[in-house]
């Protein structure tokens, strides 16, 4: 009984491991996935930045997020440059 268990085991890890190959999606190197996480979170942050300044009411707090709206723009131009 065990030994059946065993080889089921085996075919469902055998099954998998095609699936991740046929996936497509090729591997990063840690510092290709390092960029790639910067960059989704420049852009979460320009996100963030962009609903509050929808709700912002008061200028002086419109004048700072569009501020940090520029430089998360700029430093996403400059990051997609590299």
């Amino acid at each position: 009984m065990a030994r059946g268990w065993e080889s089921k085991s085996i075919e469902a890890q055998q099954e998998e491991a095609a699936e991740k190959k046929i996936s497509g999606k090729p591997r990063l190197s840690s510092q290709e996935a390092a960029r790639a996480r910067e960059k989704e979170n420049l852009m979460l942050a320009l996100r963030n930045v962009g609903e509050q300044l929808e709700r912002s009411h008061d200028p002086r707090h419109r004048t700072m997020l569009e501020q940090a709206q520029r430089d998360l723009k700029r430093k996403i131009e400059e990051f997609n440059s590299l």
